[in-house]
C-alpha cells in the first residue's frame, strides 16, 4: 500500500537507479490500484497456480505490463517456464541466429516457448543476458574473442 499512496516524486527517486524511473513510477502506481481493484489486495501468490500462459495473459492485462515484465515475474518468483526477452536476449538472439531477423522482441517470447524445454528457461535467460553483457555487446560485440563466433550470423550470415 505504501507504494501505491507514494508521492509520485518520492516513487521516482526511490527506482531512480533502475532506470526511466519518471514513465514507470506512475505505471506501478496504476498497476498496483488495478491489481488492489480487482483482487482486494496486492498479493500475487495466486498466479502460482494458475498455468504459465494463463497467468502471463493475466498479468498482461494490466496497463503498462507487457510480456518481458510478466515474464520476468512469473519466472524469478513462481518459477513458470516462460522466456523472458530484454534487449539483451533479443539482440543476442538475432546476431546468432536463434530468431529469424525480422521476429520481434514480442514474438521472440512465444517463439522460445516452441523452442526450450520448460527447464531450459532459466538458464537460457540468464545465458543470453550474461553473453550480451560480457561479449555480445550492442555496439562493439567482441566477436573475435566470443566462442560462439563460428556459429554466429552475426559473424558469417551463412553460419549454421
Amino acid at each position: 500500500m505504501a507504494v501505491e499512496e507514494a508521492p509520485l516524486a518520492e516513487l521516482i527517486e526511490a527506482i531512480r537507479p533502475g532506470g526511466l524511473a519518471a514513465q514507470k513510477a506512475p505505471r506501478i502506481q496504476a498497476a498496483l490500484r488495478t491489481i488492489r481493484a480487482e483482487r482486494g489486495d496486492h498479493r500475487l501468490e495466486f498466479l502460482a497456480e494458475m498455468e504459465p500462459l494463463e497467468a502471463r495473459a493475466w498479468l498482461t492485462r494490466i496497463d503498462g505490463v507487457g510480456k518481458k515484465t510478466a515474464s520476468v515475474l512469473l519466472l524469478f518468483c513462481f518459477g513458470k517456464p516462460l522466456m523472458p526477452v530484454d534487449r539483451h536476449v533479443e539482440r543476442v538472439s538475432h546476431r546468432i541466429g536463434l530468431i529469424p531477423p525480422k521476429a520481434s522482441a514480442d514474438d521472440a517470447h512465444d517463439l522460445y516457448l516452441a523452442m526450450l524445454e520448460p527447464d531450459q528457461m532459466y538458464e537460457a535467460h540468464v545465458g543470453l543476458i550474461r553473453h550480451g553483457r560480457a561479449t555480445c555487446h550492442a555496439r562493439r560485440p567482441a566477436c573475435a574473442t566470443c566462442p560462439i563466433a563460428p556459429r554466429c550470423r552475426f559473424v558469417d550470415p551463412k553460419a549454421p
